[in-house]
């Protein structure tokens, strides 16, 4: 639907990001489900933001199943947030790799540090930042990486929800010689705020109503308004009835990004 979400599973993945930060090189990864592919669809900034990424991995079944529908892709698996937080963490554990959260409120931030430090008691957390909810102030993204090198870290988890974070580390990029991640509801379950969907919930796609379920009033827009026009542009674009054109990458932002 012209934005490039790469056929990418956990393993290669988690060797991208390592390898970043053993090399100290900028990296920006999102783990994107249907909201972030339709809002990239609708807004072309940042449409043009998400082709720059390194990798947009496909989170969830409906975006696993188009890029096999359209692309015959021969994905087998869908690349969860969660799921590949906690994979990349234990790798950053087990190779002395600090890490540095991003996002949130202070309480889930606090409650994830936590959460974190007990599965994996080798893992350093260098730092702790929660989300001010406002956008960025001149000169703060400079501050922010400044807070984030002087840590210690050498890779960043964001999770400030879809299109915040997004914007977010496709800002910071050029600022951090590291990995940024952008994980969303990452934090939250790892927090143990919330609980993932059940596994046949998930494997027939259906992790979306789980959520919905738990949080209605804020998610019901995007999920029941669009996930059908997603459906549409999906079967019109099979059909040869729609061609996509792909915004190009962009690394300039026209306004300030949120933090």
């Amino acid at each position: 639907m012209g934005v490039m979400v790469d056929v990418i599973d956990y393993d290669a993945a988690v060797e991208k990001v390592v390898a970043a930060a053993v090399d100290r090189r900028p990296f920006i990864l999102t783990a994107l489900a249907v909201h972030g592919v339709m809002t990239g669809v609708s807004d072309r900034v940042f449409g043009a933001r998400l082709n720059a990424f390194d990798v947009v991995a496909a989170d969830g079944q409906p975006v696993r199943w188009a890029l096999n529908l359209l692309h015959a892709a021969g994905l087998r698996e869908w690349v969860s947030g969660p799921e590949l937080t906690l994979r990349v963490l234990r790798r950053a554990a087990a190779e002395a790799l600090p890490v540095y959260l991003y996002g949130s409120t202070a309480q889930t931030v606090e409650q994830l540090a936590a959460s974190l430090t007990g599965m994996l008691p080798q893992l350093r957390i260098a730092g702790a930042e929660a989300s001010k909810f406002r956008p960025a102030r001149p000169g703060e993204p400079a501050q922010i990486a400044d807070r984030i090198n002087r840590s210690g870290a050498r890779l960043v988890l964001v999770g400030l929800g879809c299109p915040r974070q997004e914007t977010f580390v496709h800002a910071m990029r050029p600022l951090l010689a590291m990995p940024l991640l952008a994980v969303g509801a990452a934090f939250d379950y790892h927090a143990g705020r919330l609980a993932p969907a059940p596994r046949p919930m998930q494997r027939y796609g259906l992790a979306w109503l789980w959520r919905l379920m738990f949080e209605p009033r804020r998610l019901w827009r995007r999920y029941l308004l669009l996930g059908p026009g997603y459906l549409l542009r999906l079967s019109a674009q099979k059909m040869r009835l729609w061609t996509p054109a792909a915004p190009e990458p962009a690394f300039r932002l026209p306004d300030p990004p949120p933090v």
